[in-house]
């Protein structure tokens, strides 16, 4: 069962990691342009603080989850809309709102009774699932903003969580895109950046996935083309999986273009 105080550690410690970036920046640079097509670093960080806000409420008032998802349904580009807003905010209030958001969320989340589940906009899911979630995203949009600049983004154990939620999502991928999940289970072997080897699937399955664990983990985030990674997919499911691959909810993503990231 997943550790929720080592997830929320792990997912502080990638918030600040982009915290201080982002903290340093003058406001001109707020207004840059990231890879995400019309998303500034500004809509990057307006983006997670408001996605923290909306899991704060289905937190701390499930019973009002179900009008935000009517807003979620009659809202068009919904989470767009959301970035905006907060994007025209100054860069100052808008860093205190999402300093201030992410921690009642991790203080909320830990507070949680065990097992109890939280309403979301797809499946329900405990505190642990949620912290996950919330690294993914942050550490996915985080990588948007250190491109955008030129920067390295340290490779550290923290992409485990990442890489777990990226093979969990599998049969998610295919659906999302109208197509019958594999019956049979994936080998994903995966090298993780202290040395060790990360494994999720059956050791004895014939469809196989072996690369970086860094590499596994942009493309299924989508910030990494998957024929600009060093993944090598044994098996015609893997191949077409590598194509689909969407650890994060909600429509399929556009990805990036081969030689994007290069």
């Amino acid at each position: 069962m997943a550790d929720l105080g080592v997830i929320l550690g792990d997912l502080a410690a990638e918030t600040q990691t982009i915290d201080d970036v982002v903290a340093g920046l003058p406001a001109s640079d707020w207004a840059r342009a990231t890879p995400a097509p019309g998303w500034t670093v500004a809509h990057q960080i307006a983006h997670l603080a408001w996605t923290d806000q909306k899991s704060l409420i289905a937190v701390r008032r499930p019973g009002d989850w179900q009008s935000e998802l009517e807003k979620a349904l009659t809202t068009e580009n919904f989470v767009d809309v959301g970035a905006a807003e907060g994007a025209e905010k100054p860069p100052r209030v808008l860093l205190a709102e999402w300093r201030e958001g992410r921690e009642q969320l991790a203080d909320a989340l830990a507070a949680l009774p065990e097992g109890e589940k939280i309403p979301w906009y797809g499946p329900p899911m405990r505190a642990a699932s949620m912290a996950t979630a919330r690294m993914m995203e942050t550490w996915a949009h985080g990588q948007d903003i250190f491109d955008t600049f030129g920067l390295d983004h340290p490779a550290t154990p923290r992409l485990w969580h990442i890489a777990r939620i990226g093979t969990r999502t599998r049969d998610f991928a295919f659906k999302l895109h109208s197509l019958a999940p594999p019956t049979e289970e994936f080998r994903v072997e995966l090298a993780a950046p202290d040395g060790t080897t990360w494994a999720f699937g059956p050791e004895d399955a014939e469809q196989r996935l072996t690369g970086s664990a860094l590499d596994f983990c942009l493309v299924v985030t989508q910030r990494l083309h998957p024929s600009d990674s060093d993944l090598v997919a044994k098996g015609a499911g893997v191949e077409e999986w590598l194509t689909i691959a969407q650890a994060f909810a909600g429509a399929p993503g556009g990805g990036r273009q081969p030689g994007q990231r290069a």
